[in-house]
């Protein structure tokens, strides 16, 4: 499978070949592989609202506790019946938990993102050494400014949500600029729209359930973006702005009205069983209060197309 890597694979003006085995234009087509950080050097940093809230009031953090949870979060996807993929631990990257961010993957190869903190930019170059090690190709690096890959949501095929929040939060202007020019020139519609830093990134508030299905944060999220979701027909079961706080909101779709999210996500869980959608609800209450969700731990590598 090494022979499909490529260290670049995007044409420029667009153009760029889909991948036969690998790569997802949707983030609710059946999930067949996915991508996961490591537990093993996982610590809660000063990194968002979230994380700064629980280290400022002492909550307690047991990498032990983390590590088992995670297990059940793996556990919970094979069960589902998908292939689990790891980045190689890195004893200094203590974030590489949060898989989502260092890559974004596209029908056409992942694209390497570059991360705000200093001290996480290295699970940039760990990321490019999983995809060697998959065969997975590289569309192209984002060079313009940074960017995390949470502010990415592909809300149906060929449409992507980008999330910027300038100079003092992951994603700037420059860099969301950049990706719109490559999937436009891809043919692909782009929503670009600016979030207060406080919510990090755009995938805390709004996230594809399902076809024409979404869990969004009215009270968080934009009217612009309610008005552009609401004009694809797209359904809006709404979270309440304090459970996007507990990452209650950021949930992964399995693809056939299945989701996985966290247990205590518990206003979402009622209402997407209340939609006939299937749940897995591992408890990841000790990896949360660190400023991520099951949403921010994954990377989609295989779906089936939208």
């Amino acid at each position: 499978m090494n022979s499909e890597f490529s260290l670049q694979a995007r044409v420029d003006g667009g153009g760029t070949p889909v991948l036969e085995s690998w790569g997802a234009d949707c983030e609710y087509g059946v999930l067949k592989d996915v991508l996961l950080g490591p537990a093993t050097h996982y610590e809660w940093l000063k990194t968002s609202s979230v994380s700064k809230k629980s280290i400022r009031r002492g909550y307690s953090f047991d990498n032990e506790v983390a590590r088992k949870q995670h297990g059940e979060m793996v556990a919970a996807y094979e069960s589902a019946g998908v292939t689990v993929h790891l980045h190689d631990p890195d004893p200094a990257l203590p974030y590489q938990i949060f898989a989502r961010d260092s890559s974004v993957m596209t029908p056409f190869g992942a694209i390497i993102t570059n991360m705000a903190n200093w001290w996480r930019r290295g699970e940039n170059f760990r990321a490019i050494q999983t995809y060697e090690r998959l065969g997975i190709p590289i569309y192209d690096y984002v060079t313009a400014g940074t960017f995390e890959g949470g502010d990415f949501n592909v809300i149906e095929p060929g449409t992507v949500l980008i999330g910027w929040e300038g100079d003092e939060g992951r994603s700037q202007e420059g860099a969301a600029n950049q990706l719109k020019g490559w999937f436009e020139a891809e043919g692909w519609e782009t929503k670009l729209i600016d979030i207060d830093p406080f919510y990090v990134h755009i995938d805390l508030m709004v996230v594809m359930l399902a076809p024409k299905l979404a869990a969004v944060c009215l009270e968080s999220t934009d009217d612009d973006v309610i008005k552009w979701l609401e004009s694809k027909q797209i359904e809006m079961i709404t979270v309440p702005f304090k459970d996007t706080l507990d990452l209650g909101c950021n949930v992964v779709a399995l693809g056939n009205d299945r989701i996985l999210l966290p247990e205590k996500s518990t206003v979402l869980k009622e209402k997407a069983r209340a939609h006939g959608l299937e749940v897995f609800d591992p408890d990841v209450s000790m990896i949360t209060p660190g400023g991520g969700g099951v949403h921010c731990m994954c990377q989609a590598l295989r779906r089936e197309p939208g």
